[in-house]
């Protein structure tokens, strides 16, 4: 089984790859469909890899909306037909700095950075 601060690591990963190709802006991320998929299938990672993290863990950082994390995990996964190119751009643009930033420091303070 996998410890908290690889599970943590693994979140670093996922956002790392997606930074990769959300850098090409909207308009490749809208055009291009694998892409898309590859975006897609790394905030699924994360949403996977938060929901093993252990309740005293994401209290000590409640400031993280773990909860929604884990349910957009779950709609990607049981209900991909209602995932929409606006939502995952937001949340690349807009929860994932913050997110990425918090787990760093997540990654310190445990002393693993």
């Amino acid at each position: 089984m996998r410890r908290e601060t690889e599970r943590l690591q693994d979140i670093l990963d996922a956002i790392a790859a997606i930074e990769r190709y959300a850098s090409q802006g909207w308009q490749a991320f809208d055009d291009q469909e694998l892409i898309q998929v590859w975006i897609v299938h790394h905030l699924q990672i994360i949403g996977e890899a938060a929901n093993t993290l252990s309740a005293d863990l994401m209290n000590q950082y409640a400031e993280v909306p773990w909860a929604q994390i884990v349910a957009f995990r779950n709609l990607v996964v049981h209900e991909y037909f209602r995932v929409s190119l606006n939502l995952v751009w937001a949340i690349v643009q807009n929860n994932l700095p913050p997110l990425k930033a918090t787990v760093e420091r997540m990654l310190q303070e445990l002393g693993e950075i």
